[in-house]
């Protein structure tokens, strides 16, 4: 099953310190990544830098558009009454086929703040239990997924996610 979700880290490098859990983890054959953007937002920065991971060099411009959009309206859209709110009920239409509901945006938009760090992964065929022993110890949150609550559930009961 194919898998969004987004974790929030409590500093700016720990979704890069993630992804190379992740990485180690699908070379181990435990977990395939279609693709992943890792966001992080030092203290003090007005907005977070972004980086995109693009796993198939095939895919690569399709998921770079997806990122830019997807990123570009969480975070680099003013945060001015109704421009926000604007920019998420754009965005949400196009990712709501996906699963990806506009109070999901709004809430990956306020938990990513100063100060932290956050991993978009898009994964298939993981085996969470396995996976999750890699991730213990990494302060992390799942901030949201479009898997079931059952899934949910089994990640969050993995990866000790808050």
């Amino acid at each position: 099953m194919t898998a969004f979700t987004v974790w929030k880290f409590d500093g700016p490098g720990g979704a890069d310190q993630a992804v190379s859990i992740l990485k180690g983890a699908e070379r181990d054959g435990l977990v395939k990544i279609l693709d992943h953007a890792v966001v992080s937002w030092p203290e003090g920065d007005s907005h977070p830098t972004t980086k995109q991971g693009h796993e198939e060099n095939w895919r690569g411009t399709g998921w770079g558009a997806f990122w830019g959009v997807l990123l570009g309206a969480l975070f680099f859209v003013p945060v001015i009454g109704g421009v926000a709110g604007a920019a998420i009920g754009a965005i949400s239409k196009v990712t709501q086929d996906s699963g990806i509901t506009k109070a999901q945006l709004e809430k990956i938009r306020t938990e990513v703040t100063p100060g932290s760090s956050a991993l978009f992964a898009v994964t298939d065929q993981g085996d969470l239990d396995r996976v999750g022993e890699r991730f213990h110890g990494l302060h992390s949150k799942l901030i949201d997924t479009n898997l079931t609550d059952a899934e949910r559930q089994v990640l969050l009961d993995t990866f000790g996610g808050r």
